[in-house]
């Protein structure tokens, strides 16, 4: 790794061997990329853009890299945008950030969580199309990849999840995953190794989410069978639902 505090060996070995698994397997990055990275400031969108600036030096395949951060400027969450300047300086990133927001009261039967995501994502799109990118990475986990499969399946009735690869339709972009293989206690572990700053201020609305009945549902199962995440990804990947 590059930036920050020293890592323990075996560690980062597992972590980036994972991510270039990822990357090979589900055809993630092609020579004359150009890269956005979602950068909200959490621990996965850190360890995400140290891992895609360090693979970027590599001589082939041949991409670039751009990070953006959006700040929602009515939801109660934020990240010290001077620490993410320094932190893309130190890797050679360029860094944007914009600002974004939404009015609940005129759209009240969509969850604020919907929302905000809905809002960060046509401008993560947006500005991906005017810099010039081609591929959009979001620092989604193993962890995020299954619980969302386990939302789909118990609210919409349908195994699906988060891709690793999504080809947009409507526009000439592709959402890519890199972190799809990666077990968000080792990237939890990476990161304070690192000395990642956390965000200044969290989401107030995460802990209320289905995402955490799911995260703890989960746990319990794991009590069973250990290896329960990892089963349900593993039948993700069999099914063919990692990619669009």
């Amino acid at each position: 790794m590059t930036v920050g505090a020293s890592v323990d060996g075996r560690l980062e070995r597992r972590v980036v061997k994972r991510f270039h698994r990822a990357l090979a397997a589900f055809g993630l990055i092609d020579d004359g990329d150009r890269v956005l990275v979602g950068l909200s400031g959490g621990k996965d969108s850190l360890c995400l853009l140290e891992l895609l600036a360090r693979r970027m030096r590599v001589s082939h395949p041949s991409f670039s890299v751009v990070a953006m951060h959006i700040r929602m400027d009515n939801v109660s969450y934020a990240a010290d945008t001077a620490y993410l300047q320094d932190f893309c300086a130190k890797l050679g990133v360029p860094l944007h950030v914009a600002t974004t927001g939404f009015d609940a009261r005129q759209d009240s039967k969509k969850p604020v969580c919907f929302l905000c995501s809905w809002y960060r994502r046509k401008l993560l799109f947006n500005a991906a199309q005017e810099l010039g990118c081609n591929k959009i990475a979001l620092g989604h986990h193993k962890d995020d990849i299954v619980q969302t499969a386990l939302m789909n399946l118990f609210s919409q009735g349908h195994f699906a999840t988060m891709p690793a690869r999504l080809a947009m339709r409507k526009m000439p972009l592709a959402i890519i995953r890199p972190l799809c293989m990666e077990d968000e206690a080792d990237i939890a572990a990476l990161a304070e190794a690192r000395g990642y700053k956390e965000l200044l201020k969290s989401c107030p609305y995460e802990a209320a989410s289905s995402r955490d009945d799911v995260r703890r549902m989960l746990a319990e199962a794991e009590r069973i069978n250990p290896d329960v995440r990892h089963s349900i990804f593993n039948a993700l990947l069999a099914e063919g639902k990692l990619v669009e």
